[in-house]
């Protein structure tokens, strides 16, 4: 089973991430490198995800590494904004792009210029959908990323191993269940909550779960732009309305580690504190606010996406097509964007609980023990 894999992080490209340069204006780390190469566009969604800040400090150093001139740049999540420094990236010259978009769809008419500039395009992470102007993509196995989140719950609930395997004389049940999404703009949000309800949807028609909410459809539990204080108010909404009877919520399925710190704050002011009653809590991204609520027991789990090895990944991809070479990929089958099934390359997610902290994340470089425990 796939969710058996266990994926360390490649301590050799760690230093990537590190080696990264800030600066630049106000829309992001413009600087460019000093390499011979020639522009290589890299657009971000936000800086205010730490996320996609070591996400852009990551593809910049590989493409520097390599010796090409980067405009690095992140709107805020602006639309308009990430659409004006695209354009401004092919007025400068860009040779390729990279995009992390804000929304997928919203991209069309920028790209397609792009495209008429024979400008290779890479989608980073979120599939730019709706257009023909996109080359490849990179990103993870985002259902198995939503599959490893649901596993995680129900890990912490005592019924399954973190690969998903029952366990003997696990608990029956029922344990209350609350849902959210990410942004429904964003490709990912559909296969990470398609992956979890695989997994919880068989449990919630035999009972074993109960969302007393009533809210399992994905439009119902997302939450736009992944905002942590948009899932801390939904959280407070639900308990105010399902749990003043007395009852408890046992897990809750969050797909994001600021989703998760959202929910963790909306738990915490109604009262309900670490301890034998708190709540299973999953996560991803595996930023170090959430690493640390794991080891004070606040959230359970988070799944580790490597922005170093996605980084490695994007940075390939548009060096070979730059090249004249065709990009590896290792799915040619589900990433239809609307227009065209984008070749996509998909790294593997990994589970992190308290158990595992320093050999996933200390071990690997992606974090120290002094920023784990700080």
């Amino acid at each position: 089973m796939k969710g058996k894999k266990i994926l360390l992080a490649t301590v050799a490209v760690g230093a990537l991430m590190l080696s990264g340069c800030a600066g630049g204006g106000a829309g992001g780390d413009g600087g460019e490198g000093d390499g011979g190469g020639g522009l290589i566009g890299v657009a971000m969604p936000t800086r205010s995800s730490e996320r996609w800040i070591q996400d852009g400090d990551a593809v910049k150093a590989a493409l520097e590494e390599q010796g090409y001139t980067v405009d690095l740049q992140y709107a805020e999540d602006d639309i308009p904004t990430q659409v004006s420094q695209i354009e401004n990236m092919i007025t400068k010259g860009a040779e390729a792009l990279i995009v992390a978009s804000i929304d997928g769809t919203t991209l069309t008419e920028v790209l397609d210029t792009a495209a008429d500039s024979d400008i290779p395009v890479i989608a980073y992470d979120r599939l730019l959908r709706d257009t023909d102007s996109v080359s490849y993509y990179a990103s993870f196995d985002n259902f198995l990323v939503g599959q490893q989140q649901a596993w995680s719950v129900l890990n912490g609930l005592g019924l399954t191993e973190l690969d998903g395997t029952p366990i003997e004389g696990a608990p029956a049940g029922p344990f209350n269940i609350e849902l959210f999404a990410g942004s429904l703009d964003d490709n990912n949000a559909f296969f990470f909550f398609n992956g979890a309800m695989d997994v919880l949807q068989p449990l919630i028609d035999d009972g074993t779960l109960v969302v007393k909410s009533g809210q399992t459809e994905i439009e119902q539990v997302a939450t736009l732009r992944w905002e942590g204080e948009a899932a801390q108010s939904r959280m407070e909404d639900i308990v105010t309305a399902n749990y003043s009877d007395g009852s408890t919520v046992n897990a809750i399925l969050s797909p994001y580690d600021g989703i998760s710190r959202g929910i963790i704050s909306a738990l915490t002011d109604a009262g309900y504190s670490v301890g034998e009653d708190w709540p299973i809590i999953s996560g991803q991204d595996a930023e170090i606010d959430s690493v640390k609520a794991i080891n004070s027991g606040e959230q359970y789990a988070t799944i580790f996406k490597d922005t170093r090895e996605l980084a490695d990944v994007a940075v390939d991809m548009a060096v070979a097509l730059l090249n004249d070479e065709e990009p590896e990929t290792n799915n040619t089958t589900d990433y239809d964007n609307g227009v065209k099934v984008v070749p996509s390359f998909l790294l593997d997610p990994v589970i992190v609980v308290k158990d595992n902290i320093n050999e996933v994340l200390v071990d690997s470089g992606y974090w120290t023990e002094e920023e784990v425990q700080g």
